[in-house]
């Protein structure tokens, strides 16, 4: 299993914009990503409504994790993502 621990970027968190971008990157790796804030629940990544229930915010950090194939490469990509500002993303 493939885990990482990363601080979220973008300025409004992971809400609107953002979760759509991060979700749309998480549904095109090879392993299926899950990510949780600190004390909730695991939520898949690649869906846009799970993520914004998160309440994921600047600053607030998220774990990642992924099993399988591509896990260790799904994490490292995923977190690069989470550690740009999403909302000057074009």
């Amino acid at each position: 299993m493939a885990e990482r621990t990363v601080t979220v970027a973008s300025a409004s968190g992971l809400h609107a914009r953002p979760a759509s971008i991060f979700a749309k990157a998480a549904g095109e790796q090879p392993a299926q990503v899950t990510i949780e804030k600190v004390g909730g629940n695991p939520v898949q990544a690649s869906s846009i409504l799970m993520l914004m229930t998160l309440g994921a915010g600047n600053g607030d950090e998220v774990t990642l994790r992924a099993e399988g194939e591509g896990a260790e490469e799904s994490v490292a990509a995923l977190a690069a993502l989470l550690e740009k500002d999403l909302d000057a993303e074009e």
